[in-house]
């Protein structure tokens, strides 16, 4: 399959009445004592191990990337405001260029980007997410983290209409937050979730260069271009905004958007990190993508007439 770079019970016991020459007397059975309760212990508090030297490192490294993205006023954190209007056209040609091409040839790093065009791709069956911490993740992150995401999938399953949600009994994408010394140790991990990995495609995360912010990987069934599996890797050492900016884009790239296109404004998928989390333009861009009107295996031809059909209806309003 081709693989692209997501009651407490009361008793009551009734006095026996006992009546004698008419007198009476009243005897009430003794309530035995409640039984014990056993004391469970609470799970103890695992701390995470000490950071090492290359986690240390790569953390100091982010937390001077996003001071600087934020500096030059990058890394904006609303939908696209009146400084970054968009027609119906926009709309549609952004969506062809993003849906509709591949970021990495075959998926793997290193070749010409997003020029290469495939079939429409997008997910068929529930989406079901597991997300996996590394043991460097402390535990108040770990919440922070799950909040996150939880809340990002159901947003996203509301804009798609489509079944996303965390699910970790049987999964179909997988999410790890990890450090770069756990990173480097997760090839078996990454080959038993997506089995038709190349060595290649493993390297690009386990010796992800600090400047992939984040990476997503997917499988598609060849006969139906529906996606099957993904695994996302993000860097546990991000600061709070390039992590959910992590978040945002790796998981909604892996529903089947999967090229940049430095034309699209206001979007998360442009190279230029103007945007940090998901605008209105890219949620019209997930609509369009899951509306039944289209369906995985498109090429650009005979999408385009649809799309800017769609695009047309939800720049004017209509549903």
């Amino acid at each position: 399959m081709p693989v692209g770079l997501f009651c407490a019970r009361l008793i009551c016991l009734t006095a026996l009445i006992i009546g004698v020459a008419g007198l009476s007397a009243c005897v009430t059975a003794p309530v035995p004592p409640p039984a014990a309760v056993p004391i469970t212990a609470a799970p103890p508090v695992v701390s995470p191990p000490p950071e090492t030297a290359a986690s240390a490192a790569i953390r100091a490294y982010y937390a001077q990337v996003q001071t600087s993205l934020l500096s030059q006023g990058l890394l904006r954190t609303d939908m696209g405001g009146a400084d970054a209007p968009f027609t119906d056209r926009n709309l549609t040609d952004n969506f062809l260029k993003i849906a509709l091409y591949e970021e990495y040839a075959n998926g793997q790093i290193g070749t010409v980007r997003g020029v290469n065009p495939i079939r429409l791709l997008r997910w068929n069956q529930p989406v079901r997410v597991a997300l996996i911490f590394g043991a460097s993740v402390p535990q108040d992150k770990r919440a922070t983290d799950t909040l996150r995401v939880s809340s990002f999938l159901a947003r996203l399953a509301g804009v798609t209409g489509h079944a996303i949600a965390l699910n970790d009994r049987n999964p179909n994408f997988w999410i790890h937050i990890a450090s770069v010394d756990e990173r480097a140790a997760l090839g078996p991990v990454l080959a038993s979730e997506l089995n038709e990995l190349t060595p290649g495609q493993i390297a690009s995360v386990t010796a992800m260069d600090r400047d992939t912010y984040c990476q997503v990987l997917t499988q598609s069934n060849p006969l139906t271009s529906a996606y099957v599996a993904a695994v996302a890797v993000i860097p546990s050492e991000h600061p709070d905004l390039l992590r959910l900016s992590c978040i945002h884009e790796e998981l909604a790239q892996a529903l089947g958007l999967p090229n940049d296109s430095n034309a699209a404004r206001p979007s998360i998928f442009n190279d230029d990190e103007e945007y940090a989390l998901l605008t209105r333009q890219d949620e019209l861009m997930l609509r369009i993508l899951y509306n039944p009107a289209l369906y995985p295996g498109m090429t650009e031809a005979e999408a385009r007439p649809i799309v800017e059909t769609l695009a047309s209806r939800l720049m004017g309003g209509e549903s």
